[in-house]
């Protein structure tokens, strides 16, 4: 019998333990360690952030499915690991600490034989002073409960615009230097401006987009090229062409660094430090690693086996400069190189290098976005890594046959705009690769056109 630990329960730690619990028999166990009791729908919270979707719709109680599925669940969190064991414990181990119900405060030692870890991003509000959401007049959409603030937020500016002749300023993007997610704030910024026109204020609310893109539509993938019927767009044009048909505003290659109430800081590449006054905002934060700490089994701190930031994997992490980075430096199997058992897809994986070229400002200070791997990247990662787990198993031995590069993975997404049968519209973007192949794409921007392309306006159904 072998036993798979699972860390967290986002859209890579669900996928993984729905596909390793339908495709191995009961002998085998899948156990979840989730310090959330709800697993959360995230890219709908753009819709609860703008109140037209109510939050109990976009989540749903982890604890019932899992039971009824036969997957075991524990409400804690991860406070460290221990792929060698201790002393004490010859089989490998995490330390975890409940956080609800009689346990809570407790820390136990949960064994297994195979680890994923898909713990994700720690949401790092705290590397820009005063971005702590609900506060500074500054909001997100990060969870459910951070877009259900917004969204009353947001509609109380709206109802204090109607009810007098003043006037307001919104601002939506990136609240870091290095912060990355732009898709979902892209999204975001055109829900809200959807909101405006129906509400009737869209003429008395300057909307602004604030980005550490150099172009817009980056997207934290160095922009893309793209097919639009028998036409090719930069990603830049088109995400120009729609703000600037909806009015928005934008201001580029900036890297917030400080908020106050109704003010933001931000240094851009110039090296130019400047201000945006705002009376609402929303502005994604850093991700970051969450500080793990390992251990071997003489008690010896080996943190910088497992992690560098987020959690080392097959990739090439070597230094060098951006002209030298290449897509062969992406991980295929999302393994730990020093301990062949642990694994960890998604957002919880260190990436090897930026996708975006690296800027710094004339002070020296990097503003760039970071590199995405939200959304079908994390699903995809799963379910390669479960299967090589489920092969493992089998075979009684190490198996890695499943492999998936983000530099040979696509990716597809659709940002809404408006809500509803006959109201709501959208833009798709379909990408291959995710991470540009200059070699294989040399004249399209790394890419692949026939599998890279754009609709814009589509009906959507909310």
């Amino acid at each position: 019998m072998s036993k798979i630990l699972i860390l967290r329960a986002g859209i890579a730690g669900h996928t993984a333990a729905a596909h390793l619990r339908r495709k191995l028999s009961k002998e085998h166990e899948v156990l979840v360690v989730s310090p959330n009791r709800n697993y959360q729908w995230v890219p709908s919270n753009i819709w609860v952030g703008t109140g037209r979707m109510k939050p109990e719709k976009v989540f749903f109680p982890l604890e019932p499915l899992y039971k009824r599925k036969g997957i075991g669940y524990k409400q804690a969190k991860v406070i460290s690991f221990h792929p060698e064991g201790d002393a004490l414990e010859t089989k490998p181990f995490v330390t975890v600490e409940y956080i609800f119900g009689e346990k809570t405060g407790v820390q136990e030692k949960v064994n297994y034989d195979f680890l994923i870890n898909a713990t994700g991003p720690k949401l790092a509000f705290e590397l820009t002073e005063g971005l702590s959401p609900g506060t500074n007049k500054a909001y997100s959409v990060c969870t459910y409960e951070h877009a259900t603030h917004a969204s009353i937020a947001l509609h109380k500016l709206i109802d204090d615009i109607k009810n007098s002749n003043k006037k307001a300023k919104i601002l939506i993007g990136t609240g870091h230097a290095k912060a990355t997610c732009q898709g979902a704030a892209f999204e975001y910024i055109l829900n809200v401006e959807r909101e405006l026109v129906r509400f009737g204020v869209r003429d008395k609310i300057e909307l602004t987009w604030i980005s550490n893109e150099n172009e817009l539509g980056d997207f934290g993938m160095d922009g893309m090229l793209l097919t639009y019927g028998k036409k090719t767009m930069k990603s830049s044009e088109m995400v120009e062409m729609v703000f600037a048909d909806r009015g928005i505003k934008w201001i580029l290659g900036a890297g917030v660094s400080k908020i106050e109430d109704g003010k933001a800081y931000y240094e851009n590449l110039n090296g130019e430090f400047k201000t945006e006054s705002y009376d609402f905002a929303m502005l994604i934060p850093s991700f970051s690693g969450h500080g793990f700490k390992a251990f071997d089994k003489n008690e010896s701190d080996i943190t910088a086996k497992l992690f560098n930031g987020f959690m080392i994997v097959d990739a090439d992490y070597t230094k060098k400069p951006y002209e030298e980075w290449s897509v062969q430096d992406w991980p295929e199997t999302y393994q730990n190189p020093s301990y062949a058992n642990i694994f960890a897809p998604g957002i919880a994986f260190a990436p090897p290098h930026s996708i975006s070229r690296p800027r710094k400002s004339k002070n020296g200070t990097d503003i760039f976005p970071s590199p995405p791997r939200t959304g079908m990247p994390s699903g995809i990662t799963a379910k390669l890594v479960a299967d090589n787990i489920i092969d493992s198993i089998r075979k009684g031995e190490i198996s890695l046959d499943h492999k998936g590069s983000m530099g040979n993975m696509g990716a597809a997404c659709i940002a809404s705009a408006g809500y509803g049968l006959t109201k709501g519209s959208g833009i798709s973007i379909t990408t291959f690769p995710i991470v540009p192949n200059y070699t294989k794409y040399p004249t399209s921007h790394g890419r692949d056109l026939k599998k890279t392309f754009e609709i814009l306006d589509l009906q959507v159904i909310g």
